[in-house]
């Protein structure tokens, strides 16, 4: 059974609170560096507990080694986990990378896939991988990225009483047009990271605090 959150439902200020964040976020847009649909999906695999900074500098150098999903599939398992090794995690995420590029040749002719069905079917892809590759790589809104920081401000702003991040996801669509979700994904994203900090958040200088359910002020 999945846990839910205490924080009483405040999806009736939703549109108050999205106003005001993207007053403070005009420009918010990804920070992940990438060329194509592959280079996105690579950085994003590579996201998975690892700030986006930390990816670029990972990602400058490997995107200069290995040219396309040939180089990926090809590549030696000990030899790219040392390429991505200061984005943690490196083991399985070189797996799934070399794994995802073998898929993308043998069944999906060579391409990223442009659809969900499709891309959740590649090792190391979930929903919020294909969300974010669909939205940025191919400009198809399908759903909405739910990362560590959007599951724990939509919990803290009463968005939703959910935990798991597909749950989330339901919840969060219906609050605004098909167009607005990634642009809500990345405004919540540079909120947690700015100000709802979850060691301690900044909840005195924070824009929506009177909005906020869970506001310490």
């Amino acid at each position: 059974m999945t846990s839910q959150s205490s924080v009483p439902d405040n999806r009736e200020n939703f549109e108050a609170i999205y106003k005001l964040l993207q007053g403070e976020y005009p420009d918010a847009e990804p920070m992940l560096h990438f060329n194509n649909p592959l280079e996105l999906m690579i950085a994003t695999i590579l996201s998975a507990q690892c700030t986006d900074r930390q990816v670029n500098i990972v990602t400058k150098q490997l995107f200069q080694k290995y040219h396309n999903v040939e180089d990926y599939a090809n590549a030696d398992w000990d030899e790219l986990g040392k390429d991505i090794y200061t984005a943690g995690f490196y083991r399985q995420k070189s797996k799934h990378i070399i794994q995802s590029a073998q898929m993308i040749i043998n069944e999906f002719g060579g391409n990223v896939p442009n659809n969900m069905e499709d891309l959740i079917k590649l090792p190391g892809v979930g929903r919020k991988t294909a969300n974010i590759v669909l939205a940025r790589a191919y400009g198809i809104i399908e759903g909405i990225a739910v990362d560590t920081h959007v599951s724990r401000l939509s919990q803290k702003l009463g968005l939703s009483k959910n935990t798991d991040p597909k749950k989330i996801e339901l919840d969060l669509i219906p609050l605004t047009e098909k167009k607005n979700l990634e642009n809500l994904s990345m405004t919540l994203i540079l909120h947690g990271r700015n100000v709802c900090i979850a060691r301690k958040p900044k909840c005195e200088i924070c824009v929506v605090n009177e909005w906020c359910p869970s506001s310490e002020v």
